[in-house]
Parts: structure tokens; sequence; C-alpha cells
């Protein structure tokens, strides 16, 4: 099925040859006066594709195409939208040998990523007790810009965090031996060296820990709706009506630090002027150069803190539930279905026209989604394929889904991370009247909303964002991901 398509308006994109490969799936043909290596590959429909050629996203795809050792296509998923450097939704992998690692396709908040605690409680059980569970999570859950946690670590410690990932967390009580084997990496991932973290870097994130942070993080309380893969659902133990728990959140400042303290470099560095790159956002060293390995071990401190930062909260979660419940987590059944990040870059193999290679991949915005018996995901889960949790807006619904082998083969085993963005945080708190939101989604729709400001409300509203059912749609029709829940919203608790 090849179907050119030009439909870029008053833009100059005449030369950009976009074809429909598959029903959700468009190549932007390689080009070498474009500076492009390799295609562009976009998991869309025609509505998602449009809005990415709006706000001039594809030239973001095309510029990450020409970037050292991008090996096969740079991919944007569904979810696509303008980012710094990368498109947001965009995957990129690089060579080992001959490749790059670029800040910009990973983006300034390191590791945010999605958890998801289960329990064996139905919406029948809780109904009654919506706005106490909120209102207590709102108050044992610290938030907001430049919150800070109830954990207190001193440079020692943070250097624990960094090497130790969840591992240290476990050994201070919080949370339990068996969650880490439900966190991607198991809840530390191998590179760590803090000598490459700036001092700013652990200003920022050592009073951080156990805090949600702003803009788009989030603690959600939620109920199963709909079931359309009772075998994966069962092995994940979920159910029609169940109660969970969504976390959101990331490496907060310190993740933001790491990110900027090496774009300086990099944008400063003789490689990457002489790239003569088309955008300085796209800044990156070679991976096996200095400034390469040194901002990777730095991301890796950042990723398991950001995995510290998921665990804590969740720990707090299951504190409030225990005084609320007046029973042991456990008994609640309060237990991690899984935590993945989507903002991230790690060396992988694969194997491209029959030979294995190892390369980086950049996932910025992306969800990791290895299919069934891949080695690197939990057991329980290997004949199902691993747990993606793409979250959606406060006033709709978001979703379980499991990775694919067609992932791995097609896309270096990725998929969405949530809904992506249609409005500007500026132009949603200018369009948008939080107060009138917040009752109108409680007098529609039953959901408590509770943030530290009715702006943050604005800038998070459903409209500000796209329908992630179309997204899902999406990922699950180009076999990238499958579908296996739907979880509408109870609570919600904004920075």
């Amino acid at each position: 099925m090849n179907k050119n398509i030009n439909f870029f308006g008053g833009l100059d994109m005449s030369s950009y040859n976009i074809k429909k490969i598959e029903k959700y799936k468009w190549e932007i043909e390689k080009n070498d006066s474009l500076g492009m290596l390799v295609p562009g590959i976009i998991y869309a429909n025609e509505e998602i594709l449009e809005h990415a050629k709006n706000e001039n996203t594809i030239q973001q795809v095309i510029n990450v195409a020409g970037l050292p050792g991008i090996v096969k296509a740079s991919f944007a998923m569904p979810d696509i939208h303008f980012g710094y450097g990368f498109p947001i939704g965009g995957v990129a992998a690089m060579d080992i040998e001959e490749g790059v690692i670029s800040p910009g396709g990973v983006g300034f908040d390191i590791s945010c990523g999605v958890r998801l605690l289960k329990t064996n409680l139905e919406f029948s059980d809780i109904k009654n007790k919506v706005e106490e569970i909120i209102y207590k999570l709102f108050s044992a859950i610290p938030k907001g810009v430049g919150s800070k946690g109830k954990i207190k670590t001193s440079k020692n410690e943070m250097e624990k965090i960094f090497t130790q990932g969840v591992n240290w967390a476990i050994q201070k009580g919080f949370g339990d031996e068996q969650d880490k084997y439900f966190i991607e990496e198991e809840g530390c991932m191998d590179g760590a060296n803090p000598d490459y973290v700036s001092k700013q870097a652990y200003d920022r994130g050592n009073d951080q820990v156990g805090s949600l942070g702003s803009g788009n993080h989030f603690l959600e309380l939620q109920r199963v709706s709909e079931i359309y893969d009772y075998n994966a659902a069962k092995v994940m133990g979920l159910f029609e009506n169940q109660i969970t728990i969504m976390i959101h959140s990331g490496s907060r400042g310190l993740g933001h630090q790491v990110c900027s303290d090496y774009l300086k470099v990099m944008q400063k560095s003789d490689y990457s002027n002489k790239l003569k790159l088309p955008d300085r956002q796209l800044a990156c060293a070679p991976i096996k150069s200095n400034e390469g390995k040194k901002y990777f071990a730095a991301m890796v401190c950042a990723v398991n803190y950001a995995m510290v930062n998921r665990h804590c909260l969740a720990h707090w979660v299951r504190v409030v539930f225990e005084q609320i419940f007046s029973k042991s987590w456990q008994k609640i059944g309060m237990y991690l279905l899984y935590d993945v990040s989507h903002n991230i870059a790690k060396i992988e193999e694969y194997k491209i026209n029959g030979k294995k290679i190892i390369v980086c991949v950049h996932r910025k915005g992306a969800t990791r989604a290895f299919g069934p018996e891949n080695i690197y995901i939990p057991d329980e889960y290997k004949k199902i394929g691993q747990p993606v949790i793409i979250p959606g807006d406060m006033g709709r619904y978001s979703y379980i889904m499991v990775g694919t082998k067609k992932a791995e083969e097609d896309c270096f085993g990725s998929t969405c991370h949530g809904a992506g963005r249609l409005m500007s945080r500026a132009k949603a708190k200018k369009e948008i009247n939080g107060l009138k939101l917040k009752k109108d989604l409680f007098d529609k729709r039953g959901i408590i909303v509770l943030a530290d400001s009715p702006a943050s409300i604005s800038e998070e509203a459903p409209d500000a964002y796209k329908d992630v059912s179309v997204v899902v749609e999406v990922a699950h029709n180009a076999g990238i991901s499958k579908k296996v829940a739907k979880l509408e919203p109870l609570g919600v608790i904004k920075g």
C-alpha cells in the first residue's frame, strides 16, 4: 500500500516524500538533500499526522534521521508532539561503535515514568471513601514546583541512590524486596558514576526524593473499567471494577540539571559544531567519547534516582491505605504491577538484516515494549509480554497494554507513552478556567481533582491532550503493543 501525500499547506515541504506503508504507519523517505541517513517512520492516523505537520514535528523526525550512526530509521510513536531536539514520542537507535548519544533524545525529566499499584479492592469497597482517600493522599504526598520530599539525604546517601537504585530504598524500609522484580532493570540500571553528576544536580535532588513534582506528574486513584485481553489481565492480576493507583513522576530537579549540564558541554564541543546540526538542541557526542560516557553515567544516576523516587511515593500510598482500611498493604493486595520509564537511553541488542548489533536506544516520551519470552522482563510476564502503562488525561482514561515481538522487530521494542499534548501549557492556562474544570469533572464524572493551584489544573486539562484512546488504538492496530485493560480516574492529585 503506497500512497504518497502532500498536505503541508504554506510550508515549503514539497521535497518531503511521505507515503503510507501500512494502515497506521507512514514513511518519510530518506532524502540526502535533507541530511537524512535513514528514513523517518511515524505510527499515526491521518489526524495525528496532520497535527504533527502543523506544529512542525515532522521536521524534528527528519533532523534526528541525520544523526551519526543512526540505525534503521528515525521513529515517532502515535503520541508524537513537538519537543526539545527530538520530538516527544521519538525513538532512535544509534550504533554503539559509530553512533552518538544526545541529551535531547532523552529529555530533561530523565526516567520520567509510570508505576501501577494494584489492589484486591473493588469500587464498591471504596465508593464512600474516595474523598477521604484523595484528601489523605494529598496531605501525605509532597508535590509541586520545588517541593521537598520527606527523606533527607547526604551526599553519601545520594551516591548510594545513584548506584544502588531501589535496593537502597528497600534497605531503608521503603517498599518490599519483591517490588524490584517488577521494575524495569529491577530498579537499578548499571553504569552509574556519581563523579559525573554536578554539585548543582546534587543540590537540586538531595531533598526531593519521594516527591511528585509538578507539570504532568500525578497520582491517580482508578478503577478497571474494561478488560480487552482476559488472559493477559489474569496474568497481571487485573479484574473489572478493581481499584488501582497510578504514579507518574521522574527525576525531578536532579534529572533536569544533568540534562542541562551535558547539553552545555555538547553544544560547545568541536564535535557538535563540526556536524553543523540543523538544530543545536540535538547537540551530541559519540557514545564512546569521554563526553558521551560521562553523560551516560550521569544519566543512569538520574534513572536510578527516579525509580527510587517512585518507589518512595508508592510507600507513602501504601501507608495511607493501611491507615484508612486498618489492614496491612499486603492484605489489601497493594502489589506492584510494573514500573517503566519513558525518557531514557539504553544499550540493547537487536537483530537487523539477520545480524545482531548493539545499539544505544533513545526513547523520549516513548515506552519500552518488549514482547513475550524476552529475557529482560519478569518471569511472571514472559508468556504475555512486558506490561506497558499508558496514562491518559485526568478526565478520561488510561490503559494497560503489553509489548510485542513486532515492536522488537520493527521499532526497537518501543511504543507510545501517553496521550501527547495538543495545546501548550501557556495556552491551556490562558484558555481554560481551572476552578470551573475542577467543578465540571466532579459534577459530570464524579472525579475529585486536588492540586496546589487552579493553574496546575488548567495546564493539565483534558482538552490540552489528545484522546489517549485514539493513540492506543493506533499502537494496538499497528501491532507495537496490545490493549489489555482500560482504567478510569476516580480521584487525581496534581502538583
